[in-house]
């Protein structure tokens, strides 16, 4: 059957085309907590460079359907002190940053409503 779906996608002059689809579901596929990260970091993922890197972290979750990381940013910033960093309702990322406990309090926070009340599938929240 696999050789049939690639098969398929071969067009007339032999390029192969790749076709990308989501798989409609409730969940959170990754709530990661990055403590002390290095101030590189911030800068490659355009955050704010004011930060005190020494006491800072940032975290990351990623959601299906995208459109939740914009109930996730409210919740997140309500929640704690953490800042969005990030927001995109298209992948369905967020980033937050502030102290450790901030961070993890807002993901925390996140992952307790969409499971209760949303019914989501949610992940462990992991750290490094």
């Amino acid at each position: 059957m696999q050789d049939l779906n690639i098969q398929n996608l071969l067009t007339n002059d032999s390029k192969m085309r790749i076709i990308q689809e989501i798989v409609p579901g409730k969940q959170i596929t990754i709530a990661h907590v990055i403590a002390n990260p290095d101030k590189v970091l911030y800068k490659k993922l355009g955050l704010n460079p004011e930060i005190d890197y020494s006491k800072g972290a940032i975290g990351i979750i990623t959601m299906s359907p995208s459109e939740t990381a914009i109930i996730a940013g409210d919740i997140a910033i309500k929640t704690s002190g953490a800042e969005i960093g990030f927001v995109d309702r298209f992948s369905g990322t967020l980033i937050v940053t502030g102290s450790v406990s901030e961070v993890e309090t807002s993901l925390k926070a996140v992952l307790d409503y969409t499971e209760e009340k949303l019914k989501f599938t949610v992940c462990d929240i992991t750290r490094t």
